[in-house]
């Protein structure tokens, strides 16, 4: 798959793409005889990973760790494990404080409402 065709595929811009393997998040990405670049299986699998870990929040920083560990083999197992235990506690902190904020935004949005009806805003459970 060329890099337009990744590029679609993930809805990622193709400076973004090459952004992510300039810096290692995508590893070695395969070329044609002319240069064009050929996305594999494997290439997919960690655009994949980054966009995933990015939209939640993930920090670029982690996630070069990340591969970097990933492609010094199986001696590295225990620290991307540790490493991930680290991101999934703090994603569920983040999730925590989102729902919490979204109950006080739903309770807002539904005295709006109720005010609307009555013509007076009160703050009362």
């Amino acid at each position: 798959m060329t890099i337009t065709e990744a590029s679609e595929k993930f809805d990622i811009s193709q400076d973004t793409l090459r952004y992510y393997e300039r810096i290692g998040l995508i590893p070695h990405v395969n070329r044609t005889k002319s240069g064009v670049r050929d996305y594999t299986e494997e290439s997919y699998e960690w655009i994949e990973l980054a966009k995933c870990m990015r939209l939640a929040g993930v920090p670029i920083e982690t996630l070069i760790e990340y591969c970097a560990l990933t492609q010094q083999g199986d001696s590295t197992i225990l620290s991307r494990k540790e490493l991930l235990v680290e991101v999934h506690k703090k994603l569920m902190n983040k999730m925590e404080n989102m729902t919490k904020t979204l109950e006080r935004l739903n309770y807002k949005i539904d005295r709006y409402e109720k005010a609307e009806v009555t013509g007076v805003l009160s703050w009362d459970k």
